[in-house]
């Protein structure tokens, strides 16, 4: 072999070792989805019928309530309730399932396996945006049919919603893998649910929340999701959408990265 074939092997090896590692972790990926969609599968209905239940109730609580309200009040109360569905499960439901796994020591069987903590949470956060995306749906429907109203759809939508979607399961994931009990986890996260639902502008405008609340509310992904989904639906994407875009894009990657950094396969007794 020549002097300058070699840096061209060495070349190759290097390839041959990236899409090998890549070939690994897309594996790797897949097996761990297919085990986290298969407590979907076998629990879908009661998801479905949970994220959607009590939603469905305030929705129609507030049509009751709302006399002759405006297009911008009835975008708010369909957007919120559909966000609602997914603070319910998706940060409640998400963190109470994952600390409840985390203290019964079922993480030391994925502790066995040769897979990776970054596959693993990103399994995790997959499926908390599977289980949320039907109740969505649900709710987005049933808010026209209730309220008489057509929303102004584009291909925008589907990354705001997806970006929404996972930015509110990443703080219930990030919860349920820095859990020290579970009874404390519990509560923490139907506090936190009620707080996020009505003491944020998720179903309100936020300049009728005193200052303390509209500072607060920055804090919350939600606040960002429930602006952007009222935006798209009511005139499309602005450059409303494209900030609260990218600032749900930093609240998800910032969530992922925590979370990476906290979990512990086992249990400290």
């Amino acid at each position: 072999m020549s002097m300058s074939e070699l840096p061209l092997h060495g070349v190759n090896q290097e390839q041959a070792l990236l899409t090998r590692g890549a070939r690994r972790y897309m594996v790797e990926l897949g097996i761990l989805f297919r085990i986290q969609f298969s407590i979907i599968r076998d629990s879908w209905v009661w998801v479905i019928l949970m994220a959607s239940m009590f939603p469905f109730m305030t929705l129609m609580f507030m049509r009751f309530f709302m006399t002759n309200p405006t297009p911008d009040m009835i975008i708010r109360s369909i957007t919120g309730n559909m966000l609602f569905g997914v603070i319910a499960m998706g940060m409640n439901g998400m963190a109470q399932e994952i600390s409840w796994q985390k203290h019964q020591g079922h993480f030391t069987f994925y502790a066995a396996l040769p897979i990776s903590k970054f596959n693993f949470v990103l399994a995790n956060l997959i499926r908390g945006l599977i289980s949320n995306i039907p109740s969505v749906i649900i709710l987005a429907i049933i808010g026209q049919l209730v309220y008489g109203v057509t929303f102004h759809y584009s291909w925008g939508l589907i990354p705001v919603l997806l970006l929404s979607i996972f930015s509110i399961v990443g703080i219930g994931v990030c919860l349920g893998f820095s859990s020290p009990n579970h009874q404390l986890t519990n509560m923490l996260s139907q506090v936190l649910m009620m707080v996020v639902t009505f003491l944020t502008p998720i179903m309100m405008d936020i300049h009728q929340l005193p200052k303390v609340l509209q500072w607060f509310s920055y804090i919350f992904p939600s606040t960002y999701a429930a602006e952007a989904l009222q935006q798209i639906l009511l005139t499309g994407w602005t450059t409303v959408v494209t900030r609260d875009a990218l600032i749900l894009s930093g609240f998800s990657v910032v969530c992922y990265l925590v979370i990476n950094k906290s979990v512990s396969w086992r249990v400290n007794k």
